[in-house]
């Protein structure tokens, strides 16, 4: 980030800004695509999880009408649609995370292409890990409605812990992450700098 008027400033070894940058950025995508990766397989393992649990309800069908046993509840409806959304936010992550992995990684992709798909990539990851635990908890409210019912309230209660600490942990990243991508635009404002020359002006 440099103010448009230095952009085509040389620095002592005959080096604008843009030729340094693309120089130094060679190790950043290296290190970018094994942290795609991780990413990556994170939201794989979530869509095969989610995928087979769609095919295997709690409390299962009825062998002869094919019709779930408890298709009435609405813990199950809460678990179908939470399983879907799971599965849909997953795979979204996945070709999200894919589009930055086959990126050119040019630099004028590090501008706003990348940034914006790394935080909707990371997004949908946590909307999907989110919605898998909504799942997760609402298959223990069908099993355990009847009987037993501190059950499904405290595996609710220890489901969101994962949620919470995955919220931790990348909310300030993605807090830097739009901070560099949107607002560094308006770090040398002509507004700015004109206030800056008449405040000089005026000492």
């Amino acid at each position: 980030m440099v103010p448009p008027m230095y952009r085509q400033r040389k620095n002592e070894n005959g080096e604008t800004p843009q030729n340094l940058f693309v120089k130094n950025h060679v190790t950043l995508v290296s290190k970018g695509e094994d942290w795609m990766t991780n990413y990556m397989l994170v939201a794989t393992l979530i869509a095969t999880i989610v995928f087979a649990a769609a095919f295997t309800l709690p409390g299962g069908y009825n062998q002869n009408t094919g019709i779930p046993f408890f298709h009435n509840e609405p813990s199950l409806i809460i678990f179908v649609i939470s399983d879907v959304v799971s599965l849909i936010s997953a795979s979204t992550s996945i070709l999200i995370f894919l589009s930055i992995l086959t990126s050119c990684y040019v630099d004028e992709d590090f501008m706003e292409s990348l940034p914006e798909k790394l935080m909707f990539g990371i997004t949908t990851l946590f909307l999907s890990i989110t919605t898998m635990m909504v799942a997760f908890s609402a298959s223990f409210f069908v099993l355990y409605d009847k009987k037993l019912k501190w059950v499904p309230v405290v595996v609710t209660c220890l489901a969101g812990m994962p949620v919470m600490l995955f919220a931790k942990m990348q909310f300030r990243f993605l807090v830097d992450v739009f901070s560099f991508t949107y607002r560094s635009r308006y770090l040398f404002k002509p507004k700015e700098l004109c206030l800056t020359r008449q405040l000089r002006e005026w000492k």
